[in-house]
């Protein structure tokens, strides 16, 4: 199980929301590339990019920014936002992003989103959006009509890396991660998960690695790094 920090972009910077909510944005720090370097020189393994403007309609505001930490770092990149087309991924990948989140597309298109598995295989995420069973999209802000387990059927058998599943009811609250949850989605999925979502401690890290689950790839760590409630140093001692 990794240890995936989150650098979430918006104008630039390295920003966290409440639950998905724009209005609720705290800067954490004004450079997103020192903040990549600092992971890759703690010693983690990936990190994990949201161009929030891109996700919300502004595809320009950090192109150049994402660029520069691809070219800053050498460890893996996972990046979501704003990925719509198979041109798109296709720009990412030839920039050498590692893996690519998908999330509207893949949900309310699937037919659409085989095609782009097919040029792309094995290096796609299918963001799962979970706002209480439902799946959320275009930024949070719309119900697909689609629910979280219905997800997780129709890509069970594709060619997807796997999945990013997300708890909006707990994201940025530091109330904890829903382990249960976790649990529930691990039954569910035949593929890899990345989980993310209101995680609070070095405890919690230590609970999910101690559930020796393969296909727990990672945990997304946002808000609880930034706010000083995880160390990196202590949770190395058990993870990945």
């Amino acid at each position: 199980m990794k240890f995936i920090p989150a650098i979430d972009l918006k104008e630039g910077k390295c920003v966290r929301l409440t639950k998905g909510k724009p209005e609720s944005s705290i800067i954490y720090n004004s450079e997103p590339i020192k903040q990549a370097r600092f992971f890759e020189k703690e010693g983690c393994k990936r990190i994990h990019i949201v161009d929030l403007d891109a996700a919300f309609g502004n595809q320009t505001n950090n192109t150049s920014t994402i660029l520069d930490i691809r070219n800053s770092i050498s460890i893996e990149i996972e990046l979501g936002g704003g990925i719509k087309t198979e041109k798109d991924a296709s720009f990412w990948i030839k920039n050498g992003i590692n893996y690519l989140i998908f999330g509207s597309i893949a949900i309310n298109k699937p037919k659409v989103f085989e095609e782009i598995i097919k040029e792309f295989a094995n290096i796609l995420y299918v963001s799962i959006d979970d706002y209480n069973g439902s799946v959320m999209i275009n930024g949070w802000k719309n119900d697909s009509k689609h629910k979280t387990n219905e997800i997780f059927n129709i890509y069970n058998e594709s060619k997807i890396r796997g999945f990013i599943f997300t708890d909006i009811v707990r994201d940025g609250m530091l109330e904890g991660i829903n382990i249960d949850k976790i649990k529930n989605c691990l039954k569910l999925s035949k593929k890899p998960i990345i989980v993310g979502g209101g995680l609070s401690s070095n405890n919690e890290l230590e609970i999910l690695s101690q559930l020796k689950e393969p296909l727990l790839e990672g945990v997304i760590a946002g808000k609880s790094f930034y706010q000083g409630s995880i160390d990196i140093k202590t949770i190395k001692k058990f993870l990945d």
